[in-house]
C-alpha cells in the first residue's frame, strides 16, 4: 500500500445520497479474486447504457471530470453490503479521496484498508464544496482540492479550507502506507521468538 501524505486532484461530484455498494460494483462482477480490474466496472449500471455506450447523463461521463481522483458525494455513502469490492473499484478507477457528510461504517473502515482516505464534512461544507464545483465547471474548468492528511485539512485555492478528524491508528497506517500484512511484518521477530518459545513437541 502506497503511503498517503498530500493529495491534490480533480473532484469529480457525484450529487447523490444513500449510494450503496450494489452501484458501486454490481454483484455480477464479484468473481475475480484480485484486488485489481474492479475500475472498469464503477457504477456501471450508471455509467453505461443498455447497449454498452456510455451514458452522457451520468456525472462522471462528463469530460471535465476525466482525470478525476476526488469523489464528492452526499450522506451515507457505501451503504447496503459490506463488500470490500466497492473501495477496490472506486481505487482502480482512481480515486484517493472519497469526500461525504456520512459514510456506511464498514465501508469507512474499508477505506482505510485499501489506502483511500474517505473524509467527513458537515452538509454545510459538502453543499458548498458541490456550489464551488459547479461553479467552477461552468466555465469549462475541473475543480480541485488539496487534501493535507498530516495537517488533516482539505482546501481549494479560492479561499476554502476545513479540518477534518480521522483517527490516529488509521492516520498512522495510511501515512506509513501500512495494510493488516505490513503491520504483522514490523512485529516478525517477535512473532518468531513466540514461536520458538512455544514450539510443540515434535509428533504433536
Amino acid at each position: 500500500m502506497q503511503p498517503f501524505l498530500t493529495h491534490t486532484g480533480v473532484v469529480a461530484p457525484l450529487d447523490r445520497a444513500n449510494v450503496d455498494t450494489d452501484q458501486i460494483i454490481p454483484k455480477q462482477f464479484l468473481k475475480r479474486i484480485e484486488r485489481t480490474g474492479f475500475g472498469q466496472f464503477l457504477f456501471f449500471d450508471w455509467r453505461f447504457l443498455a447497449d454498452g455506450s456510455p451514458n452522457p447523463a451520468f456525472e462522471l461521463n462528463r469530460p471535465v471530470v476525466a482525470a478525476a481522483s476526488i469523489l464528492l458525494a452526499r450522506r451515507n455513502f457505501g451503504c447496503g453490503s459490506s463488500r470490500e469490492h466497492a473501495p477496490w473499484a472506486l481505487a482502480d478507477y482512481g480515486f484517493k479521496v472519497v469526500i461525504a457528510p456520512t459514510f456506511a461504517d464498514i465501508f469507512f473502515s474499508n477505506c482505510f484498508q485499501n489506502g483511500m482516505l474517505p473524509i467527513r464534512l458537515s452538509e454545510e461544507d459538502v453543499d458548498e464544496l458541490f456550489r464551488r464545483a459547479r461553479a467552477t465547471e461552468a466555465g469549462g474548468n475541473p475543480y480541485r482540492l488539496r487534501v493535507d492528511l498530516q495537517e488533516n485539512t482539505v482546501a481549494d485555492d479560492a479561499g476554502f479550507s476545513r479540518s477534518f478528524a480521522v483517527d490516529s491508528f488509521r492516520k498512522r497506517c495510511l501515512l506509513e502506507g501500512l495494510d493488516d500484512i505490513a503491520l504483522s511484518l514490523q512485529h516478525v521477530d517477535a512473532i518468531t521468538a513466540w514461536e520458538a518459545a512455544n514450539a510443540l513437541p515434535a509428533g504433536e
